[in-house]
C-alpha cells in the first residue's frame, strides 16, 4: 500500500510530492510504518519508480499482445512504436501525466544512484518490447538502433511537453518518420 501511494504521489507532483507523512497518509497508514517497511525516503521511491515503470510495462505487453506479425509500412509501424513509448492519440490529463512522469523518473535517475539500476531495468524491459513490436513489423532489429528510435521519440515529446499546445505525439511521430526506414528498415523480402 505506501509504494502504490508513493507512486500515486510520483504521478500527481513528482519527487517533491513524497514525503513520508504524504505516503502514510495516502497509504491511511500511521506515519512510523514508511520508516519501518523502508531504510529511507530514497529506497520507498526508487520502489514506487519501479512499481510504476512496471505498470507502463504491463500496459505496453497488452499492447503488443494485439500486434500479429505482418509487414508494415513506415507510419503504421511508426504508429505501433508510439504505442508503447508515448500512448493512445488522444490523451487526457492523468496519460499525460503519467508521460511526464516517465520523463521525471528518467532524469531524476542521473542524479540518484537507488534509481538508477531501477531505471536500466526498466529500460531493458521496454528495449524487448521494442525489438519486439520492430520485429512483427517485419523490420530489421539491431540493438544499438532501438538508442536511436527512443532518443528520437523522446527528444520530439520533452520539446513538445514544454509548448503552449503541447502534442507529444504528433510530435514524435513527425520526427520518427523521417529515421524509421534509416534505423529499423524493413527486411529484404527473398
Amino acid at each position: 500500500m505506501l509504494v502504490s501511494a508513493a507512486a500515486e504521489l510520483l504521478l500527481e507532483g513528482g519527487f517533491e510530492a513524497v514525503r513520508h507523512r504524504s505516503v502514510a497518509t495516502r497509504a491511511d497508514l500511521p506515519l512510523a510504518s514508511t520508516t519501518y517497511y523502508f531504510e529511507s525516503l530514497e529506497d520507498l521511491i526508487a520502489r514506487a519508480v519501479e512499481f510504476s515503470g512496471n505498470a507502463e510495462l504491463d500496459a505496453m505487453r497488452r499492447r503488443l499482445g494485439e500486434v500479429n506479425h505482418r509487414r508494415r509500412g513506415a507510419e503504421a509501424t511508426v504508429d505501433l512504436v508510439l504505442d508503447l513509448l508515448v500512448g493512445p492519440e488522444t490523451q487526457d490529463e492523468d496519460a499525460r501525466g503519467q508521460l511526464i512522469a516517465r520523463y521525471e523518473r528518467s532524469v531524476a535517475s542521473a542524479r540518484h544512484p537507488e534509481l538508477r539500476d531501477v531505471q536500466l531495468r526498466l529500460r531493458a524491459q521496454l528495449d524487448e518490447l521494442l525489438a519486439d513490436v520492430l520485429r512483427r513489423s517485419d523490420r530489421v532489429v539491431r540493438a544499438e538502433q532501438l538508442r536511436r528510435v527512443v532518443a528520437v521519440v523522446d527528444g520530439a515529446v520533452v520539446t513538445a511537453l514544454g509548448e503552449f499546445d503541447p502534442q507529444p505525439r504528433r510530435m514524435a511521430r513527425g520526427a520518427l518518420l523521417e529515421v524509421i526506414d534509416i534505423v529499423a528498415p524493413p527486411t529484404v523480402s527473398v
